[in-house]
């Protein structure tokens, strides 16, 4: 169990640092702070909400106006998350 707290904390430093990056436009700021959010309600189920994180990343990495290394970020994220049990 603590294993997995430190994944997801790495998981939402890595979030931060998109929600941060300038380079990245706007709403897909707004998505990773949106899925960071969505991993931190600890009134459900860890599944549930890294389903629903990786839902939002999904979208946010088919977005034709996000730079490559977003994207790349945001793939990275989603593997982590897929993890997570």
């Amino acid at each position: 169990m603590a294993d997995m707290e430190s994944r997801l904390r790495q998981i939402m430093e890595v979030l931060d640092q998109l929600a941060e990056d300038t380079s990245v436009p706007r709403n897909i700021r707004r998505g990773a702070t949106d899925a960071k959010d969505r991993l931190l309600r600890k009134n459900e189920a860890l599944d549930v909400r890294s389903a629903s994180a990786i839902m939002i990343l999904d979208e946010l990495a088919n977005d034709p106006n996000i730079p490559l290394h977003g994207r790349t970020l945001i793939w990275n994220i989603i593997s982590q998350l897929e993890t997570v049990k």
